[in-house]
This record gives structure tokens, C-alpha cells and sequence, in this order.
């Protein structure tokens, strides 16, 4: 739940709440590179679970004012996340290039010092917004 404070009002006070009938299902997308989890590279899962957290993060900080980031972080425990898979840098550079084609809102992470473009995550859409780029994704196994 988002808290108010003397320095930071919660802009989403007056927006509806999670279970109205007005409320839509919100997603955050995030997309992982797979190839970093298999061998040459063999990232550790625990790296690999950085990656995600630190897209996500990055996104809704840079769209903090939007009203579907705030109406899904007013969610609290009832947040929806889906993460999914691209096979390789190339693919995931090609769906950022898509995103950005359709005015979709993201972050490319970039893992530093390394310069590797890891993982993209949007800000929370309803899935019709979004479904139509990321349909050729698989679930990250």
C-alpha cells in the first residue's frame, strides 16, 4: 500500500479501489534474458533474479506519476507480475525496439560494469494493452 507523507502526498488517493468494478486487472511484464541461465554463460539464479528486481524497480520509479503504476502499487499483496522468457539479447533487443515503435513504456536494464542488456520490464498495463508484443514469450522456466 502506498503511504502518504508531509513531503510525498500519495497522488492516488481518489482512484478506485483495487476490487470496484471500475478497477482494471493491471500487469507488470517482465522479460528476461534465458540464455544468461544456460551454459556458456551460467549465470547464478540468484544474479539472474537481481536482474528482474532491479528493471522492475528502475520502470515503476521512472512512471511513478502514471495512474496504472500507482493504482497497481495501490494493490499491495495483490500485485500481478509475469516474467517471460527471450531467448537472447537479440531477441530482447528486438522487443525493446518494438516497445518503443508502440509508445510502450519500459526500461532496458543494463547490467554494469559488464554493458549486457539482461532484462525489460514495462510498467503495469492491462494486459490488452500490451498482450499483442510479448505473446511469442514463454513463461521463464
Amino acid at each position: 500500500m502506498l503511504r502518504a507523507s508531509p513531503s510525498r502526498p500519495c497522488p492516488y488517493t481518489k482512484m478506485a479501489s483495487p476490487g470496484s468494478s471500475s478497477a482494471r486487472a493491471l500487469v507488470q511484464y517482465v522479460v528476461l534474458r534465458g540464455d544468461l541461465q544456460r551454459e556458456p554463460l551460467s549465470w547464478p539464479l540468484g544474479a539472474l533474479v537481481a536482474q528482474a528486481c532491479h528493471a522492475a524497480l528502475a520502470v515503476v520509479h521512472a512512471y511513478y506519476g502514471q495512474a496504472d503504476t500507482g493504482a497497481y502499487l495501490a494493490e499491495g499483496g495483490s500485485m500481478r507480475t509475469v516474467v517471460l522468457e527471450a531467448l537472447d539479447e537479440g531477441a530482447l533487443t528486438t522487443l525493446a525496439e518494438t516497445l518503443k515503435q508502440h509508445n510502450i513504456d519500459h526500461k532496458v536494464w543494463i547490467e554494469q560494469p559488464e554493458n549486457i542488456a539482461t532484462c525489460i520490464a514495462l510498467r503495469p498495463y492491462s494486459k490488452e494493452e500490451v498482450h499483442q508484443h510479448l505473446k511469442k514469450f514463454k513463461l521463464l522456466k
